[in-house]
């Protein structure tokens, strides 16, 4: 009676497995995807912040673009942007993959402008520093 439900057992493991691996390797495969793509936006995010410092610095359109482009993904598109004491640097990518996601990485980091060095002080700092110097 034994081996007559041993026989009838026989190929359940393989069966089993032959369902479960396919389903083992998609979930692997999405999890490093995601974080394929997590990685893509911390290099968006950091793309921003660095060409935002740079352009705070008053740094020309081109520098600020290529030190962005240099920490962004590959392919990113760089805009610069500056109103008033004001620089915006924004950066958009398209996610890791094939394209088959219907959106893209963007960032935005924002920073003060800072005077430049020989610059003519703002008049409010001069009439609240006292003289010129």
């Amino acid at each position: 009676m034994r081996g007559c439900e041993r026989d009838r057992d026989r190929g359940f493991v393989t069966a089993e497995a032959a369902m479960a691996l396919p389903v083992l390797v998609l979930v692997v495969t999405a999890l490093v995807w995601g974080l394929l793509v997590v990685l893509a936006q911390i290099q968006c995010v950091d793309a921003a912040r660095a060409g935002a410092r740079a352009a705070a610095r008053q740094d020309p359109d081109g520098a600020v673009t290529e030190v962005a482009r240099e920490a962004a993904p590959h392919g990113a598109s760089v805009s610069v942007a500056r109103k008033g004491g004001e620089v915006r640097v924004v950066v958009v990518a398209d996610p890791p993959g094939m394209g088959v996601l219907p959106f893209r990485l963007r960032e935005e980091a924002v920073a003060e402008a800072e005077e430049t060095v020989g610059a003519e002080p703002a008049q409010g700092a001069r009439a609240a520093g006292g003289a010129k110097p």
